[in-house]
């Protein structure tokens, strides 16, 4: 067994040697405070070295404790900010990052077992076993779709959709988007064909617009409910809160214990309300809030959304049409199957579907915990109206 260790540590030790031997010869991250560079390479933020994407010198990559559902692909999400400044903290908001910090979000998915490869097969699993790790991601294990950059110039936010070549080598900037056709292949086998839509920049601008009439977009993950949780760095373990104040990317940030925290949705020893609230906090709550893109819908599903009838519960939709399914409340208390709000999580069809955007296929399990949610709730909407 101590054998065993000694190796497991040296081949460790090799694999981040190796990691820094490529952040090495990579050029710095550059900040392109104008113009649209057509390759993603062009930012240095993180590139293919050998048969590993790795990222730059001072690429700190981060998750969420909820992530947003992209048709079951797996993602890569880092920040890179200039020399000598740092993003202000806020507890409820994105936080205010300054003027060149590039925030770049990675899809890609793990690719299924060498029976079941080939053409568009990826695989639609939870295992992470082969996501980033200290040493990149290994790309004989991945296929990667596309990368998106947020970056913070002079006038605000500004996003860039790049595509991955078939050769995993570069991605390319894709303005007015693509559609990848795909195979979901899951663990016993099943396997569903679906297009995967990469967004244009005027539709990844409506999702990240924070203010529905400035129309000013921002991030939507770097939030402390959402980051307020451990990463595996290349030196071991740290809450990713701290970790961006230790190295001055973030300021005024409290205790972690002090911080708002999201739960994992996916944590069944957390409560069923805590969860489905999370998951609709960062699936539909960048629309649905006060200042969002659905605000004229009176459904408030970010975090801070009462629950009443602002969450829905026994609250009519604002329009009818195909998207209600002829059903008459967002959330029926005790009945999934007569609410609207799991009807249009449930369908993939233009006009039903919801949300609109960001996605193909059906989140079954995201469905099934909020029917779940639905089903727990006590009351009726008898009086309402």
């Amino acid at each position: 067994m101590q054998i065993r260790n000694i190796a497991v540590r040296a081949l460790s030790l090799l694999a981040a040697l190796a990691l820094v031997a490529c952040q090495r010869t990579l050029p710095p991250v550059l900040f392109h405070a104008e113009g649209r560079p057509q390759h993603l390479g062009e930012w240095h933020v993180l590139e293919v070295a050998g048969k590993r994407l790795v990222l730059n010198d001072r690429v700190v990559p981060y998750d969420l404790n909820t992530p947003l559902f992209t048709d079951y692909a797996h993602k890569l999400r880092t920040i890179w900010m200039p020399a000598g400044v740092s993003a202000t903290y806020s507890a409820t908001e994105a936080f205010d990052f300054p003027v060149g910090t590039i925030i770049s979000k990675t899809f890609y998915y793990p690719l299924p077992d060498q029976g079941a490869r080939g053409g568009a097969a990826v695989a639609r699993t939870y295992d992470v076993s082969r996501d980033f790790g200290t040493s990149g991601i290994d790309l004989d294990h991945v296929r990667l779709v596309e990368t998106r950059l947020l970056v913070r110039r002079a006038e605000g936010w500004t996003a860039f959709p790049y595509v991955w070549n078939a050769a995993q080598t570069d991605a390319v900037l894709a303005r007015t988007g693509d559609v990848i056709p795909l195979e979901l292949v899951s663990d016993d086998g099943a396997r569903d064909a679906f297009n995967y839509v990469v967004p244009d920049e005027s539709q990844c601008a409506s999702c990240h617009a924070r203010d529905w009439v400035t129309r000013a977009i921002g991030p939507i993950g770097p939030k402390a409910r959402h980051l307020n949780r451990d990463f595996r760095y290349a030196d071991g373990n740290e809450n990713q809160l701290a970790h961006l104040a230790r190295v001055g990317y973030l300021s005024g940030a409290p205790a972690a214990a002090d911080a708002p925290r999201n739960v994992n949705w996916m944590d069944t020893t957390q409560s069923l309300d805590s969860r489905a609230r999370a998951y609709l906090d960062v699936n539909c709550g960048h629309c649905h809030n006060p200042k969002g893109a659905a605000n004229t819908t009176a459904l408030t599903l970010d975090i801070s959304g009462a629950a009443d009838r602002h969450l829905g519960v026994c609250k009519p939709p604002v329009a009818a049409g195909r998207g209600t399914g002829d059903h008459f409340f967002d959330i029926v208390p005790g009945k999934p199957a007569d609410s609207i709000l799991p009807y249009r999580m449930g369908s993939s069809e233009p006009g039903v579907m919801m949300p609109e955007l960001g996605r193909s296929t059906v989140h079954r399990e995201g469905v099934e915990l909020i029917r779940a949610w639905i089903a727990a709730q006590q009351g009726d909407c008898n009086n309402a109206g």
